[in-house]
């Protein structure tokens, strides 16, 4: 069983096989290619993910990227095709209408190389930026319907969580509580079993990934803001502080929501806060070499505080024997280490995806694909939702 997965929910165009004997999820797996393009240079200039920039580039790094993907795991050969049937060019012409760009260069590709020995169409189809997502999602309807191979959609949040399951060892005990926390998502799911998610807490505003580069923003750090931030914070903790002068020495940033009663999240009041209290120092003090890393390390403590203990209470509470996390923020490693700890001075057994597979991958996709792969099919139609549920 070899799995060809697409992922473009937001601004990383991603192309994962992998290949698994037991066609079952949860047994060994074996990761024959997993390639992602990155689009941080195009969106950098304006702070954020634009999604149309985001939808163009997928369509130009796509088609390289499968290519590429597809030599790597060793299950394509060239051909020399000089045009392709009718029924191929109807299907491009239907499937791909509204991505020339996308169709152009999958013609040049199906005249290039033959049928790869492919079993499943894996693809991303919400949640993330509409424009985005159906790039990625008619592409993977016209291959299935041209090399006749079914195709399961999967929902990019479950594969955050699913991401757990890429390495070994893989989790086994169950219940388990799970961490979704990235650029815009923050959710607990209680997992009772493998087929069970139960959302008991979300961000009622912004979400964790949201907020590290919106203070990112207010302080000029750059784009993205969250490695940003994590890197400034790290050069506070190892740094000597005692020439920092006392008022840098002393910024504190509240902990939104951490004693509030339940699950649920806000991150909003935190970017305010950051705003304000920046605001409110001197132009002197804010040229301190000593400003930006502690207020980085403020706030990178801030939101992981929360996000810890609300996660380890929830844990606790519904007496779960595992804590999982995913999602962009999960390459926190401040957050890693930390929340790591804490599940363990209380008794969870914690996993992380690697730093490479916590951010937006195919190779999640493909394994979420292959937990779903009796719900495949060749149908003639494909949906997205840019706000589906776990």
């Amino acid at each position: 069983m070899k799995i060809l997965a697409i992922e473009t929910s937001c601004d990383e165009t991603g192309i994962a096989i992998l290949s698994s004997d037991s066609r079952k999820f949860g047994e060994p797996i074996n990761l024959l290619s997993n390639l992602v393009a990155s689009q941080v240079e195009t969106h950098r200039r304006w702070g954020g993910v634009v999604p149309n920039l985001a939808r163009r580039e997928h369509q130009r790094n796509l088609i390289p990227l499968l290519t590429k993907s597809l030599q790597e795991a060793l299950i394509i050969k060239p051909c020399r095709r000089w045009k392709l049937s009718l029924r191929e060019k109807e299907i491009i012409h239907q499937v791909l209408s509204r991505e020339p760009q996308l169709a152009k260069k999958l013609v040049k590709f199906l005249k290039r190389w033959n049928k790869p020995s492919i079993d499943l169409l894996a693809i991303t189809t919400g949640p993330g930026l509409e424009p985005a997502l159906w790039t990625g999602a008619n592409l993977a309807l016209a291959l299935s319907q041209i090399w006749q191979v079914p195709f399961v959609p999967v929902n990019h949040v479950e594969a955050h969580i699913i991401a757990n399951w890429l390495a070994e060892p893989k989790p086994q005990d169950w219940p388990m509580m799970a961490l979704v926390v990235s650029g815009g998502h923050t959710q607990l799911a209680f997992m009772k079993d493998p087929n069970s998610y139960q959302i008991i807490g979300r961000t009622r505003d912004d979400a964790a990934g949201e907020c590290f580069d919106k203070t990112a923003r207010v302080l000029d750090l750059g784009y993205p803001g969250g490695p940003i931030i994590s890197g400034l914070a790290t050069q506070w903790r190892e740094i000597n502080k005692s020439n920092a002068p006392e008022k840098i020495r002393k910024i504190s940033l509240p902990r939104p929501m951490i004693n509030h009663p339940g699950y649920d999240f806000s991150f909003s009041g935190l970017k305010t806060a950051v705003l304000y209290q920046h605001r409110s120092y001197s132009d002197q003090l804010k040229r301190s070499p000593f400003y930006k890393l502690k207020m980085a390390a403020e706030i990178e403590d801030a939101i992981n505080d929360v996000l810890i203990k609300k996660t380890i209470n929830a844990a606790s509470q519904y007496q779960a024997k595992t804590i999982l996390i995913g999602g962009g923020v999960a390459a926190n490693k401040s957050l890693r280490r930390r929340l790591a700890t804490g599940a363990f001075s209380n008794n969870f057994k914690f996993f992380a995806p690697s730093v490479t597979l916590s951010t937006d991958n195919a190779a999640m996709i493909a394994l979420t694909g292959l937990k779903y792969l009796k719900k495949a099919s060749l149908s003639d139609t494909i949906k997205v939702n840019a706000n589906l549920n776990l």
